[in-house]
């Protein structure tokens, strides 16, 4: 069953609804919504609109669906599954691998910033060299580092193929990570395969298996930077769970953990977490909560400590900042400055998504729960649309 039909026949049993049920409530036909649950369907964006309004989903639906859309436009999922193969599938090689990890550190410190399509394909392109690196005799230790330069590679392009909707190939990817981070003995990258398995299910709103991650990768690593990410990830699932105790000990856990890791170096290096991020997460989290000043206290902060002299550090985070202080405008009464606000979120240069299409989804739905019939919510919609369909092809998630 595809996700998008999973979540909502899930949904649709918790409210203890039939399809019949549904499909009057809709209204649409059982036989088709029936086969928009097995996946054998695709679902039209009008019509994960009403379902998210009769069952309450909060824009979950309707993210949902646009992820499905981007998937299917994936034409090669299994591409860097392959590679990675080929790369555990080799006996060792010699190699200097010095040079080879600082390529690999630079492109991790990239993500952020360059095209997802231009960084997936240099990773590849240097999967492959690794691949060609191993078809050559070398000690033990040789072979270990190519598996972790290859392990680092892996989470860099399971992340952006995620980012570009291209969720087979990214789960693919992300399963092929941890294996190499296994089979090198290295529980970090393991970890932060882990993080990404949560970052998946938190964006196709299967909160309680972000949970499930979080347990599982901080227990192979458990005072690394992806343990860090990992509670926030699982802030972020308890807040839409409605969970606020949960939000609370994952975010006081998360900083206790944050707080005993030195600074980093290099803070844009994607899977090192830096202090900045921390405002990023409780953010979310609050606004979830319906805490409006603490969250637009957040996004504020998210947007301060992004802006850079010539071009925004933090352009994905700094685009859900800007979605935050919508909500909070659109609470508060002020439909044109939501609108505002949330439209020019949408037109950042950079994009995730998953991501943006999940809190967007979640925007949408606040401004016609509030402002019912109104043009200027419409035109939101209109804008969210736009982007799940057209897809971005060179963002980032919040990085």
């Amino acid at each position: 069953m595809a996700a998008f039909g999973q979540r909502v026949r899930e949904l649709r049993t918790q409210r203890g609804m039939s399809l019949a049920a549904l499909a009057e409530a809709v209204p649409c036909d059982k036989g088709h919504l029936s086969r928009v649950e097995n996946g054998g369907r695709r679902v039209t964006v009008e019509l994960a609109q009403r379902l998210d309004t009769v069952l309450g989903a909060r824009g979950d639906i309707v993210a949902a669906a646009h992820l499905e859309v981007a998937a299917a436009a994936d034409p090669r999922p299994w591409e860097s599954a392959e590679l990675l193969r080929r790369v555990q599938a080799n006996d060792a090689a010699p190699a200097t691998v010095e040079a080879l990890h600082a390529t690999v550190f630079e492109l991790c410190c990239q993500y952020a910033t360059r095209p997802a399509v231009e960084l997936r394909a240099e990773a590849h392109g240097w999967m492959r060299e690794v691949a060609r690196l191993l078809h050559r005799p070398t000690g033990l230790a040789a072979h270990r580092e190519l598996l972790v330069a290859a392990g680092w590679l892996a989470l860099v392009v399971g992340c952006v193929e995620y980012d570009l909707g291209m969720r087979a190939g990214a789960e693919a990817t992300r399963t092929a990570a941890r294996q190499l981070g296994e089979e090198a003995g290295h529980p970090e990258i393991v970890a932060w395969s882990w993080e990404l398995g949560a970052w998946f299910a938190l964006t196709q709103s299967r909160y309680r298996d972000v949970a499930a991650a979080a347990r599982t990768g901080s227990a192979v690593a458990p005072g690394g930077s992806a343990a860090v990410q990992l509670a926030g990830q699982e802030a972020k699932a308890c807040a839409r769970l409605g969970d606020r105790a949960g939000v609370q000990d994952a975010l006081l856990r998360g900083r206790k953990l944050l707080d005993r890791l030195p600074v980093p170096e290099r803070p844009d290096h994607h899977f090192v977490v830096d202090p900045d991020k921390w405002d990023f997460y409780a953010m979310d989290a609050y606004r979830l909560a319906g805490e409006d000043g603490r969250a637009a206290t957040h996004a504020r902060t998210v947007l301060r400590l992004g802006a850079g002299p010539d071009v925004e550090k933090a352009p994905m985070r700094m685009a859900e900042a800007r979605l935050t202080l919508a909500a909070v405008a659109a609470r508060a009464g002020d439909l044109e400055q939501a609108v505002a606000t949330g439209i020019g979120a949408l037109g950042a240069g950079r994009k995730s998504l998953p991501s943006l299409l999940m809190v967007a989804g979640e925007l949408d739905v606040e401004l016609h729960r509030r402002f019912p019939g109104e043009a200027a919510a419409e035109e939101f919609r209109a804008a969210v649309r736009e982007v799940g369909v057209g897809g971005p092809r060179g963002g980032s998630r919040p990085a």
